[in-house]
């Protein structure tokens, strides 16, 4: 698997310089131009942006305490630790990293790794409804003029809130009959195959488990509310930094129904979480969509994109290390732990 990541990376890193000579070549990047953007920029607005971002992992560590409480009561701060490792990992070495968190709590709460892995995926969930509410609600709401071609954005924005509605009404669903969720399921899905049957309906099963953390009206409100102030923060930050290149008039008064979009271009982008050939992709297609969309120079854009990458995902390298260093974890052990005890959970 290592080695054909390993391939796949020397691939995608020949592909964009490939891509980047001929750019060069036909539209030349004016690399003055780019650094100035840095040097007006207005580093205390990245300062309130990197601020928030830090302040959500904290959120994220309440969030996973409390989601805890019913199996195992523990100091709401006492899981930051597993937040910021694990984080700093999918950082440094990609998707690859994502069981890091379910492991390390695992491993601090005593608790089974496949009850963290349920957590982790209730957590997702909640992340992603309360992303999809919050874009929906702000791009409905946004005035006339704020965004290009409104009417797709309005159509995504009604999708992206019947989205969340099924989503919610799938979640009551399974905490009320989970069992009978899971093998209509199980059924539909056997029809094609019944090993594809079999592992939807036990893949819905382990998810019914994660829901045990949600035992009544009041955890399902909690988690919604820190999940909204927490992204409620990550959206200010995308649009804080935004605003911090002054020299771009575009970029200094970004709105919020602009941040928004920029905020879901750079998640989608978020997908390809390969090391280091991730980054660069990141920022290409975040600069890409302040250039077309937002009429953004290709330098004020390039020098956006590569700050929001430095703010929004590896600005929790340096906590994340330093934490590791004082708690003597590996990041490259506890990946590959992780992964094997996953596979071990599901055989």
């Amino acid at each position: 698997m290592k080695k054909n990541q390993l391939i796949l990376g020397v691939l995608l890193i020949a592909v964009l310089i490939g891509l980047a000579a001929y750019a060069q070549h036909k539209h030349p990047f004016d690399f003055r131009a780019f650094g100035e953007q840095f040097r007006l920029a207005d580093w205390r607005l990245i300062a309130v942006a990197l601020g928030c971002i830090y302040l959500g992992y904290v959120i994220r560590g309440i969030r996973w305490a409390l989601l805890l409480r019913h199996n195992k009561k523990v100091p709401v701060f006492s899981l930051l630790g597993t937040q910021v490792i694990g984080f700093t990992a999918v950082a440094l070495t990609g998707r690859v990293a994502d069981l890091v968190r379910p492991y390390l709590v695992s491993k601090k709460t005593a608790l089974p790794l496949s009850s963290q892995i349920a957590v982790y995926v209730v957590e997702r969930l909640f992340d992603a409804g309360s992303m999809a509410l919050i874009f929906s609600s702000v791009i409905l709401l946004a005035p006339k003029g704020a965004l290009p071609h409104p009417e797709v954005f309005r159509k995504v924005g009604y999708w992206g809130l019947l989205g969340t509605v099924c989503g919610v009404v799938f979640l009551v669903a399974l905490r009320i009959s989970g069992e009978f969720v899971a093998g209509f399921f199980q059924r539909l899905f056997g029809l094609v195959s019944k090993n594809v049957g079999a592992s939807v309906g036990d893949k819905i099963r382990s998810f019914r488990v994660g829901l045990d953390t949600l035992r009544s009206p009041a955890d399902l409100l909690i988690a919604l509310v820190l999940s909204l102030v927490m992204w409620g923060l990550i959206t200010v930050s995308y649009v804080e930094t935004a605003r911090s290149f002054v020299a771009s008039p575009e970029l200094a008064s970004l709105t919020l129904a602009q941040g928004m979009v920029l905020m879901v271009s750079s998640g989608v982008a978020s997908v390809i979480q390969l090391p280091i050939v991730g980054w660069f992709t990141q920022i290409g297609i975040v600069a890409e969509t302040l250039g077309k969309l937002f009429n953004v120079s290709p330098e004020s854009a390039t020098a956006c994109a590569a700050t929001l990458l430095i703010v929004t995902f590896l600005g929790i390298i340096p906590v994340g290390l330093i934490w590791a260093r004082v708690e003597r974890i590996s990041l490259t052990k506890v990946t590959e732990e992780s992964e094997h005890a996953d596979a071990e959970a599901a055989a």
